[in-house]
């Protein structure tokens, strides 16, 4: 996709920390360490899943989905903010930011996706267990992974196009990373089509989203009738759960802050709020699921004991 700057932008400005250097290299410090863990933790339990071959069914392949997504996710924001924190500059490219865009907001609806294909597939396995391997096939399992990778690439392309041929006042985004609806607020010209589309997209997530917890709500009445259902639900649905409700909670967060953000909030409150689903769901992901499933716990533990 040829990015042709009809405004002739080269650079936006992003939201500046207003710190001393020293709250600077401690921020950097924390940041770098945030980072690292969010590297470690993704990356054992990719590892742990690719090599044992226990762990290569359904569930646990949509929770290896989960970790590489939050990997792509984190490298599209950490190293950036790391360079803007250490170096006092807080500019980015106008191709820059469009693939920060792409790479952010992507991910955002790969994990959205990844958690609706993780509750239907619990959805079979508690509610038709006779049916399940006949209905979540591998061929199935990978379509899901497939459509859960191109339908986001395809969405935030229709949307990134739309942005760049828009002719643009301004150059600042009011964010500490570059986000799309704050680059179409700059346009000088109608966005009517940027935001029938935009409200277009919503409608279709939000109707994965009514999905999801349609399957929810079918487990708990299932799970209630049966002492064997309500173990199972215990064991692989509650972290399920808990990682949907962090990741809609953070999501709302960004999205309210994006759409009706408002100068009379704190700057600091408003950084915080907008890095929300930056920092929770790649961090807490792999430590919810490494801590409450029993089979990644024993495969974790069978792996340190290896290589003791």
């Amino acid at each position: 996709m040829k990015m042709e700057n009809l405004s002739g932008v080269k650079v936006f400005s992003l939201s500046v920390l207003n710190e001393t250097w020293q709250i600077r290299y401690l921020l950097f410090s924390l940041t770098f360490l945030l980072y690292i863990l969010i590297l470690l933790t993704n990356l054992i339990l990719i590892v742990t899943i690719t090599l044992e071959k226990a762990l290569h069914e359904p569930m646990y392949i949509f929770l290896c989905n989960l970790c590489i997504n939050s990997l792509y996710v984190t490298a599209g924001f950490y190293p950036k903010f790391l360079y803007d924190i250490i170096s006092g500059s807080h500019v980015i490219s106008y191709q820059g930011c469009y693939l920060q865009i792409f790479v952010i907001y992507s991910s955002v609806m790969c994990e959205f996706l990844t958690l609706t294909g993780m509750a239907y597939d619990r959805y079979v396995a508690i509610c038709k267990p006779l049916m399940y391997h006949s209905i979540i096939s591998s061929q199935i399992i990978c379509k899901l992974i497939i459509f859960c990778w191109t339908f986001p690439f395809f969405t935030m392309s229709v949307m990134i196009a739309l942005s760049i041929r828009l002719t643009l006042c301004g150059s600042h985004i009011d964010k500490l990373y570059c986000e799309n609806w704050s680059i179409v607020k700059l346009s000088c010209e109608a966005t009517v089509v940027n935001n029938v589309m935009g409200f277009v997209f919503i409608i279709i997530y939000v109707g994965f989203g009514i999905l999801t917890m349609l399957s929810y709500i079918k487990l708990i009445s299932v799970c209630t009738k049966s002492q064997e259902n309500r173990i199972k639900f215990m064991q692989t649905c509650v972290p399920h759960i808990f990682a949907l409700i962090n990741f809609t909670v953070t999501l709302v967060f960004d999205t309210m802050y994006t759409r009706f953000g408002t100068k009379y909030i704190p700057k600091r409150l408003r950084n915080f709020l907008a890095l929300q689903f930056l920092i929770i769901p790649p961090l807490f992901n792999p430590i919810i699921y490494g801590l409450k499933l029993t089979e990644i716990r024993k495969r974790l533990l069978k792996q340190c004991h290896r290589v003791k």
